[in-house]
């Protein structure tokens, strides 16, 4: 029986790997040299995403800016920038930081000038603020003032529309008191008028008696 053993191929989390320099690394369709050539050569400095590693062959499986999929050594690759771009990149922070200097020193003439115009003013600012803190005070005390004159307003309002309910109450009741009351009165007006008829046909008939008896 014969065993063939597979290759140790890693895959990891996207990282990023840059050729190293003076270098043109061909880009292959598997993790040898003997695969097919798929670019003949990745110029140095050229960004690479890696997908896998596999550990035998020491090549590693990439993706390039443009999608493109392949092997190539590991060897060639760096984690780092290549010398030539960082320098261009240091070049370009170095122009801009100088410009940020140029900047920061203009406005420093400008505020070294203004300066003076400052010192003059500062104690007029420092009057208006007094005066806007005893303002301030003063509508504060207006405000808590209001405040609590509206919640007593509510607290008023409150209280009358109790009353109002209360008295709403009342009155149904004295209304229905009083029509429970007119209709007690001719219940009775009624039963002493039948009362009266009853008495007046039992008087009459009762037996009459003779002259002679």
């Amino acid at each position: 029986m014969v065993c063939f053993s597979l290759p140790a191929i890693v895959v990891q989390a996207a990282e990023t790997a840059y050729i190293s320099d003076n270098l043109t690394v061909p880009l292959r369709s598997g993790p040898s040299t003997a695969n097919r050539i798929l670019h003949r050569g990745l110029p140095s400095g050229t960004a690479l995403e890696i997908l896998s590693r596999d550990a035998d062959s020491g090549f590693v499986q990439i993706r390039t800016s443009r999608g493109t999929e392949g092997w190539l050594p590991e060897q060639y690759l760096v984690k780092q920038p290549i010398a030539r771009d960082q320098l261009v990149s240091s070049n370009a922070k170095v122009r801009e930081l100088t410009e940020s200097l140029g900047q920061l020193r203009e406005e420093l003439r400008a505020v070294n000038s203004s300066k003076g115009e400052a010192d003059t003013s500062n104690s007029s600012l420092r009057r208006q603020v007094s005066s806007l803190q005893q303002e301030l005070a003063e509508i504060k005390k207006i405000s808590a003032s209001a405040i609590k004159q509206n919640e007593t307003n509510k607290e008023l309002n409150a209280l009358n529309q109790r009353l109002r309910t209360e008295v709403d109450d009342l009155v149904g009741t004295i209304s229905q008191q009083d029509d429970n009351l007119q209709e007690r009165w001719l219940l009775i007006g009624g039963g002493l008028v039948l009362l009266g008829l009853i008495l007046g046909a039992s008087i009459k008939a009762r037996p009459r008696r003779s002259a002679w008896n």
